[in-house]
């Protein structure tokens, strides 16, 4: 039976401080919540932190992103190497690295590798844009989004893939779950259908 993911991306928000307040305000509540893996993803400086505060609690700890190298003249990178035994999880593909940070299906596909190999286990986001979703492109967007990341990749043990409908994100609007379900559908049958 498959066990329910919640996975708070805090992305670039917080001091080590505030951080820590944070942690300590929430973790009793978070602890006491059952049958759901439950993963914090803070800002990489806070990440010691954080695993020192949920030791012996039930709460994972995420980064937010990973280069694909495992050490190198990378400046301000961090590699799969440095997460590996300090994290369990990694967001990989986020709208926003995708647009800010022009992350190609190439990259992601790099980077879930890079993961993988270390025991971390990525999750993987896909998604359309407002624009996509409006010409019906949803399906398009996400099974070729789906399709560039699994590149090379033989083995999803440890992979979580997430919907993130980017469109859905700061425009007031929301999916409903009849929209949110029929692209988790789809992506379960694109995987199917990719490992069968």
């Amino acid at each position: 039976m498959r066990i329910p993911l919640i996975a708070g991306n805090w992305k670039m928000n917080t001091t080590i401080g505030e951080a820590k307040q944070l942690v300590s305000a929430m973790l009793p509540g978070l602890d006491g919540i059952k049958n759901v893996e439950k993963v914090l993803c803070p800002p990489f400086v806070s990440l010691m932190a954080v695993k020192e505060l949920i030791q012996r609690t039930s709460v994972q700890l995420g980064a937010q992103n990973l280069y694909f190298e495992e050490k190198g003249a990378y400046t301000g990178e961090i590699s799969p190497l440095m997460l590996a035994g300090l994290c369990q999880f990694v967001i990989i593909g986020h709208s926003e690295r995708r647009q800010y940070f022009h992350e190609t299906g190439e990259i992601v596909s790099k980077k879930i590798r890079a993961a993988l190999k270390v025991g971390l286990k990525p999750i993987l986001c896909i998604g359309e844009r407002l624009e996509e979703n409006e010409a019906g492109k949803t399906a398009q967007v996400v099974i070729d989004q789906l399709q560039s990341a699994l590149s090379g990749i033989n083995n999803l043990n440890g992979l979580v893939i997430a919907y993130e409908p980017v469109w859905a994100i700061g425009t007031g609007r929301a999916a409903t779950g009849k929209q949110s379900n029929e692209t988790i559908g789809l992506v379960r049958h694109n995987v199917a259908r990719l490992y069968h």
